[in-house]
C-alpha cells in the first residue's frame, strides 16, 4: 500500500498547517477557540504521523500525537482515539476526506470530521460534529493554511517562538 498512490489527498496535506479552531455549542454560541499548528508527516510512503499543537490566548498549550497505520482503503488511528480517515470517492475533484473517531476515555462520545482541501493545496477547511449518546452536542470549525511542506524544519525546532502561530487572513 502506498500513501502517495492510494491516498493522494492525504499526501497533498503533508506539511505544516496553522489555523484556528472555533467550538460552537448546539445553539451556535462560541464556547472556545484557539490557534493551532499541525505537523502532517509522511514518514515513509506507508506511514503517516500527525502532531497537533494547540495554543490558547491565556497561555495554555496542548500537544496531541497521532501515529497511524493503513488498513485497506483507510488510515487507522491507534492512540488516544480509535478511528479512521478516508477520501470520499464520490468527490470527483478529490478535495474531501472524512474521519470518524471515539476517544478511548469517552466511549459514549464520537466525532465525524469533514476536511476540504483547496485545489491550490494551501488552504483547508474542516468541520467536526460531536455526538454524545447519539445526540449532536457541538461543532468545531477549523480554518487552516499551509505554512511549508518542509515539516522536518518544524519538528526539530526548539526556539522560544515555536509556539507563536502567526495571524493570517482566511
Amino acid at each position: 500500500m502506498s500513501i502517495k498512490k492510494d491516498f493522494p489527498l492525504l499526501a497533498r496535506s503533508e506539511g505544516v498547517w496553522e489555523g484556528y479552531y472555533r467550538y460552537y455549542d448546539i445553539e451556535g454560541n462560541k464556547v472556545d477557540e484557539h490557534k493551532s499548528r499541525l505537523l502532517c508527516r509522511l514518514i515513509s510512503d506507508e506511514e503517516y504521523h500527525q502532531t497537533n499543537y494547540y495554543f490558547w490566548a491565556d497561555g495554555n498549550k496542548e500537544v496531541r500525537d497521532f501515529p497511524t497505520k493503513i488498513e485497506g482503503n483507510k488510515l487507522v488511528f491507534y492512540t488516544e482515539i480509535d478511528g479512521w480517515a478516508a477520501a470520499v470517492d464520490l468527490d470527483k475533484f478529490e478535495r474531501t476526506m472524512m474521519l470518524n473517531w471515539v476517544r478511548k476515555n469517552e466511549e459514549d462520545l464520537y466525532l465525524y470530521e469533514m476536511i476540504q482541501l483547496s485545489d491550490s493545496g494551501d488552504r483547508r477547511a474542516r468541520v467536526w460534529q460531536w455526538f454524545k449518546k447519539d445526540k449532536l452536542i457541538m461543532r468545531t470549525l477549523i480554518d487552516e493554511r499551509l505554512i511549508t511542506r518542509l515539516w522536518q524544519t518544524y519538528e526539530k525546532r526548539e526556539d522560544d517562538n515555536y509556539d507563536q502561530v502567526s495571524d493570517f487572513e482566511l
